[in-house]
């Protein structure tokens, strides 16, 4: 079975096709022959898409080769035609748009707010978060959809909360981040989704500007509003926004099946604290649910694995085909939560790993063992067969998951 979106898998991207847990077999082949190879992303655009582990670190480790910024006069296919002031604009404050010198001058700002020590005092809330979602499950009854009353809202909270962005706004930032994620839709549609977004966290940003509260949004303003343009501020906020709860929110419901195919693994999550760590790490590797780092621009011409890139290009790297390289770990298509997978390219590498990576995990560790010790005989509502995984994404995921368990 291969997951799709109302979309067959042969119309998707090379690096974006998957059956079910697994990258397509083709991204296997190329990491086997060349490394390296030119594929058509969804905008009909040559790519160069680069699958091996080391390279994927190497390109990702190499900011002045390998750009995240687009270069002058760059327009996407069926995108619409910007002024230099309005595309300044948009891309104000989003760190992954950005490199070095201003990309770091922007993170330095927000590093203190994900240290893993700040991430331990969030402890509480979010398992308390967790508890309140899990007691509506139960209150509920069996069948439920687990992302749509688990996965999606719990990531959503902690980051409204982290960030100041009332919860009640969520049913509309879910929807339009969702759909400007959805490559299937035309680019000229997501980016009026953007633009809507930004128009949001505007009015967000100037509330903050009159009165910061101990979120991170009143954080900036209290301590760098002066080195702070507001559509940096509305470019970062809207990125955590997104990023925040995308990210958590498909591995807590694709996790989860990836655990129900694997019963022994589930009980070590549930019954022993010591494997939840490990089983994390483990999952992010091989669910790998970004199929690509942002894509990068070559800035002169570069040989990856003998393969020549002129400048000029768009260089992809597949997270699923790097983090499924034998070269990185020992029989890397068996899920196996007790070896832990340090080292892993799920969260990215260099500059651009993800900021949020300590808060992703600490959700994680708090929510799937606390889904799984409150209903120790979950299982599967729906045949197997009949899951709906959402492939023609940015983040790879599951439309819903129905569950249920014994009363």
């Amino acid at each position: 079975m291969t997951g799709t979106s109302g979309t067959q898998a042969p119309q998707l991207p090379l690096h974006m096709r998957r059956n079910t847990f697994d990258p397509t077999p083709e991204l296997r082949e190329i990491r086997e022959a060349a490394g390296v190879r030119t594929a058509t992303n969804s905008f009909g655009m040559t790519v160069y898409l680069v699958t091996r582990y080391e390279d994927v670190r190497a390109v990702l480790s190499d900011h002045e080769r390998f750009s995240n910024m687009r270069p002058p006069g760059f327009i996407m296919p069926g995108a619409p035609v910007l002024s230099d002031e309005e595309l300044a604009s948009a891309r104000a404050g989003n760190l992954l748009g950005l490199d070095p010198p201003e990309h770091q001058r922007l993170r330095r700002m927000l590093t203190p707010e994900f240290t893993i020590r700040r991430m331990k005092r969030l402890e509480p809330r979010i398992a308390e978060i967790v508890d309140q979602h899990l007691d509506a499950m139960e209150s509920a009854g069996p069948p439920v959809d687990l992302v749509d009353s688990f996965a999606l809202p719990i990531p959503s909270l902690v980051i409204c909360e982290l960030l100041g962005v009332p919860y009640d706004d969520r049913d509309d930032f879910q929807r339009r981040s969702a759909r400007q994620l959805d490559l299937s839709i035309p680019i000229a549609e997501r980016i009026d989704l953007q633009l809507q977004g930004r128009a949001y966290m505007h009015s967000l940003v100037q509330r903050a500007r009159r009165a910061p509260g101990d979120d991170i949004l009143g954080m900036l303003v209290r301590q760098h509003g002066d080195e702070l343009t507001d559509d940096e501020l509305v470019g970062i906020a809207g990125l955590l926004l997104i990023a925040g709860h995308e990210t958590t929110s498909n591995m807590l419901g694709l996790g989860t099946l990836a655990l129900l195919r694997h019963p022994e693994q589930l009980a070590a999550v549930r019954d022993n604290p010591d494997a939840v760590g490990p089983a994390v790490e483990e999952l992010m590797r091989w669910l790998s649910i970004v199929h690509s780092a942002i894509p990068r621009f070559t800035t002169t011409e570069v040989q990856v694995a003998g393969v020549t890139i002129p400048a000029g290009e768009l260089v992809f790297v597949s997270l699923p085909s790097g983090n499924r390289d034998p070269d990185f770990i020992a029989s890397p298509e068996a899920f196996d939560i007790g070896r832990g997978a340090a080292g892993h390219l799920a969260f990215g590498h260099g500059v651009h790993h993800c900021l949020g990576a300590p808060l992703a995990r600490m959700e994680m560790r708090i929510a799937f063992p606390a889904l799984l010790r409150r209903f120790p005989t979950l299982a599967l509502a729906e045949d197997f067969g009949d899951v709906q995984f959402r492939s023609f994404h940015f983040i790879y995921g599951l439309k819903s998951l129905q569950v249920g368990w014994t009363t």
